[in-house]
């Protein structure tokens, strides 16, 4: 993981120091509100429906178990003891006081974290794939990109005041995992002719209520050409970027009226004249930031094998558990370990104090003292020996967070909604719920295999409902809500955005409606090893509308 050196522990300190004193102003009423709220913003403060919520950064989504303390210490003395893990990477807590978001950012800034720059036109956390550095398809390590390009944006003289707020998401693996396709900038990592390091470059994908994929306008973009290229894309964005309409904003929507062609070459224009600026990534620099993202020294642990199979015959729950929550590490005496943060009838992506104090000490005792936070808002221990499973999983136990259902039914992303969310139209935690629930039984969610459903209460698609396989919109009629089903999207290396299939549903009728259309799938599937999508792709929404609606006309 990477380190704070000096220049990085003065700048946070500095700035926990000038918030305090905008804080200060503000509570004393020399700082209005509306001169305060850019202040609170960049410094990831919102004012949310029933009170302010603090969105802190977690880069990468990269931590170790003294940072997840810290979180938890957080939850217990500034808010209402838990958090919540968001498809950004990010935590947010959504009670603290405003008179005590200074002394929160003091101690966060202890263990070398900070709620800079996750909120506001500015460049926002940079993701990236939750199994970085452990993925047997990986070309190579995505984060020490994600940490240069956190580096260079960090308060970036030119770009704190974008058109737009603006999301940055890097891969390095064969298989897509950190939806880069649905984002301003996506970079895939990847390997030319000669073997040299490069990425695909691709920008104006996002959702909100003009979901777009991204167009790819760079096939192989050399290493050291990282910064001037993104610097390129940036200033043709922040020059032509509409500001006079926010739901315009985004680059994407200038990538479509500009057209993808004509974006790239006005990019290219500008990178001639940066390729061999002070931007050009130096080698040595490279390695230095690529050897915090080492691997741990990790010993052969071949045992792992005999006592993996012996504990999956001995106990149904913790083979089950192996199946669908541990993936193939690069070391095959390791494995990559997700820590589902969906209970059944829980709510997707809350963790208690008392959940991250157990996760830190897992972490620290079996995997190297890392973790990692999807953006499919669970928790990841990237390496974890074969022969330890067995014991995490029992450490999991009575806790909360043992639910084998990683990538299933239940594994539902959901953005807080109406029950927190000034934005909001609908609530998204309640049908979670309730379609958990409805689909908890173990034999249920393996019968139907890999669906992934995604939940927004708003246009604004926090819940990415747009990519889900079935994506739930919540929306406002007539003073009530309903909900909007799409189908068929996906946010991996074949992104698609969802089709909407007939009108909306009312909140009561919306788990029936998604009965019925895994009930039409499962009776269509060639045979158990086609999963929802391929299904969907395959025979096209219309059966699915004839079993919602009765006939095509009425789904109208």
């Amino acid at each position: 993981m990477y380190r704070y050196d000096e220049f990085d522990h003065a700048f946070v300190a500095e700035r926990v120091a000038q918030f305090r004193d905008q804080v200060e102003r503000r509570l004393s009423g020399e700082l209005a509100e509306d001169a305060f709220k850019p202040l609170r913003l960049m410094n990831g403060v919102y004012l949310q429906l029933h009170a302010y919520m603090l969105r802190i950064a977690i880069p990468y989504g990269t931590l170790n178990s003294k940072q997840m303390r810290m979180l938890a210490h957080v939850a217990r003395k500034y808010d209402r003891g838990y958090g919540h893990f968001t498809t950004r990477q990010n935590l947010q807590f959504n009670w603290p006081k405003l008179s005590d978001m200074p002394a929160v950012l003091h101690d966060l800034s202890t263990v070398e974290m900070h709620a800079i720059q996750t909120s506001g036109n500015c460049i926002r956390n940079v993701t990236a794939d939750h199994f970085a550095g452990a993925a047997a398809d990986e070309v190579a390590d995505p984060r020490p990109y994600a940490e240069i390009l956190r580096q260079w944006s960090s308060v970036h003289p030119e770009f704190s005041l974008l058109p737009r707020k603006f999301k940055i998401a890097v891969t390095g693996a064969e298989r897509d995992r950190a939806a880069i396709q649905v984002h301003d900038i996506g970079l895939h990592l990847k390997k030319n002719d000669k073997g040299e390091i490069g990425f695909a470059v691709y920008v104006g994908g996002g959702q909100g209520r003009t979901p777009m994929i991204a167009k790819l306008i760079r096939d192989f973009l050399p290493e050291e050409d990282l910064l001037s290229y993104t610097t390129a894309v940036m200033r043709v964005y922040n020059l032509h970027g509409r500001r006079d309409n926010k739901y315009k904003a985004r680059i994407k929507i200038l990538v479509h009226e500009t057209g993808a062609e004509e974006l790239a070459r006005q990019v290219e224009v500008e990178f001639a004249q940066l390729k061999d600026s002070e931007l050009k990534l130096p080698d040595a620099d490279v390695q230095a930031i690529t050897r915090y993202f080492a691997l741990p020294d990790m010993p052969e642990r071949p045992e792992g094998w005999e006592s993996l199979a012996r504990w999956k015959k001995a106990d149904e729950d913790f083979a089950r558990w192996v199946q669908q929550n541990v993936q193939p590490h690069k070391n095959p005496d390791y494995g990559m370990v997700t820590i589902s943060l969906k209970p059944i009838g829980g709510i997707p992506g809350d963790a208690t104090d008392a959940q991250m104090e157990i996760v830190a000490d897992i972490a620290e005792e079996f995997a190297f003292d890392e973790i990692r936070v999807s953006h499919e808002q669970n928790l990841i221990l990237p390496h974890v020996a074969l022969a330890d499973l067995e014991s995490v999983f029992r450490r999991l136990q009575g806790t909360g967070l043992e639910t084998a259902n990683a990538g299933l039914i239940t594994d539902i992303i959901a953005c807080p909604g109406l029950d927190y969310c000034a934005l909001a139209n609908a609530r998204s935690i309640p049908l979670a719920q309730e379609i958990s629930s409805r689909f908890g039984s173990a034999e249920r969610q393996a019968e139907i295999g890999e669906l992934k459903i995604k939940i927004s209460g708003c246009i604004n698609a926090c819940g990415h409902h747009h990519v889900g396989h079935i994506g739930l919109l919540g929306v406002e009629k007539k003073g009530a809500e309903l909900y909007q089903i799409t189908l068929g999207g996906s946010g991996d290396e074949h992104t698609s955005i969802g089709e909407i299939v007939g009108r909306g549903f009312d909140p009561d009728k919306v788990t029936d409606a998604i009965e019925t259309i895994v009930n039409t799938y499962l009776g269509l599937r060639l045979d158990p090893s086609e999963i929802f999508l391929a299904a969907y792709r395959r025979v096209g929404p219309q059966p699915f509308k004839d079993a919602l609606y009765g006939s095509a006309a009425e789904a109208a």
